[in-house]
């Protein structure tokens, strides 16, 4: 599935490790890496020197993915699924910083989801 979409966006992956840690462990890592002082449902680091190829890690909590599925009154593997392929485009080069780039990523989520 996400080297399909990879290859969607002229991308492939080369190297992709999914992570799965705690509500505590992706707070620290927000605080630690990105400044954040506050939960999140994904972190993605991107190692890829490359514009094509996709060399990165995802770290995920699985427990704010449960409380955003109940949240958002969506299933939970369709909510974890939202959130890898989140992660994933931000690996393809997408950003959520503005309104703007945010609005086009849920869009691109919402066709992968739809697509699978």
């Amino acid at each position: 599935m996400l080297k399909k979409i990879a290859e969607t966006e002229a991308k492939k992956i080369n190297n992709l490790s999914c992570i799965f840690v705690s509500d505590e462990k992706i707070f620290e890592m927000n605080q630690k890496y990105l400044n954040h002082d506050y939960y999140t449902d994904i972190i993605t680091f991107n190692y890829s020197m490359s514009n094509t190829l996709i060399n990165g890690e995802m770290y995920i909590s699985i427990n704010t993915v449960k409380l955003n599925a109940n949240e958002y009154n969506v299933h939970f593997d369709i909510e974890l699924l939202r959130v890898i392929i989140h992660g994933l485009l931000h690996l393809c080069g997408y950003k959520d910083d503005t309104e703007k780039q945010m609005k086009k990523m849920r869009k691109k989520e919402t066709f992968y989801i739809n697509l699978l």
